[in-house]
């Protein structure tokens, strides 16, 4: 494994845990050259999904795409790392599980948002906000209100 600050090969392992319910396995790592210290994870390699999207088109499923935009939802948040990748195992999980190769791209967004309305609400107005393509106040207001229903 690289270090990420000087590219040296030479890195030691400092801990390591199982995270994700032994799915996965996060290793805190220090670069013998720099003494950066860094995080990796691994994984079972699983068979790759297709997203198919609202347009038809089709293109394969990214784990970091989805991260992505759970950590710009999760900006100044109390939501910490741990949490967005549980959340990214379980909305994993609920796609392998289904048995599937493809998957529709509403399905993936509408696990995040369920999860993300448990976690956090800010998160899940955010994400909300881009996923369902609020188009005015009026759309933005009733998908508030039915957040304060299911409290």
């Amino acid at each position: 494994m690289r270090c990420n600050q000087c590219k040296t090969a030479e890195t030691k392992v400092i801990e390591s845990r199982e995270v994700s319910d032994g799915e996965a396995i996060r290793r805190r790592r220090e670069c013998i050259n720099c003494q950066a210290r860094f995080t990796t994870y691994e994984r079972i390699e699983k068979p790759q999904l297709i997203v198919v999207k609202n347009d038809g088109t089709r293109q394969m499923y990214s784990r970091d795409k989805m991260l992505s935009g759970l950590y710009r939802a999760c900006e100044k948040t109390s939501v910490t790392s741990l949490q967005l990748e549980k959340l990214a195992d379980d909305v994993e999980k609920e796609l392998y599980s289904c048995g599937e190769s493809e998957v529709p791209s509403h399905k993936i967004g509408e696990e995040i948002i369920r999860r993300l309305a448990e976690l956090n609400e800010v998160a899940y107005v955010r994400f909300a906000s881009v996923y369902r393509r609020f188009k005015d106040l009026a759309s933005f207001e009733a998908e508030l209100s039915k957040m304060k229903i299911k409290k």
